[in-house]
């Protein structure tokens, strides 16, 4: 899973609260995330020019059922406690990371876009434990 990203780095190194994969993680999940709604994956153009583009926009909560379903694809029953190793305890905190992106000029935003899209998202504790099912191929 993991790329190694100077800029990323840095921007980790700027906010000591989340570890570097967090922010790894999430570019991770919205790659996942517009997979899941049929958009096309972000460009290698400046995040600025693709501020209006609303084909590679993901909102923020579309972002965190994304970073749901992979921390559960990646992390399986882990998936909690590998996010409060990277200093996450709510997904307040992947808005905090994305914000931080956009700050960067990692990412882009819309003006619609706001921290409080991220606030409450998914319960950690039900989303990511109690829902889990691991799922048995009786064909195999």
């Amino acid at each position: 899973m993991s790329f190694f990203n100077p800029q990323l780095a840095e921007v980790a190194q700027r906010d000591g609260r989340y570890a570097y994969e967090a922010y790894e993680f999430v570019f991770l999940a919205l790659g996942h995330t517009q997979k899941l709604l049929g958009k096309p994956p972000l460009p290698d153009v400046p995040p600025a020019e693709l501020a209006a583009d609303e084909r590679h926009h993901v909102k923020g909560q579309e972002l965190l059922e994304g970073i749901r379903s992979l921390a559960l694809q990646e992390f399986g029953l882990m998936a909690r406690v590998v996010f409060q190793r990277w200093g996450i305890r709510s997904t307040l905190d992947f808005g905090r990371i994305v914000f931080n992106l956009v700050g960067a000029e990692l990412l882009s935003k819309t003006d619609e876009d706001s921290l409080a899209d991220f606030q409450e998202g998914f319960d950690f504790d039900d989303d990511l434990a109690g829902s889990y099912r691991i799922e048995i191929d009786e064909a195999g």
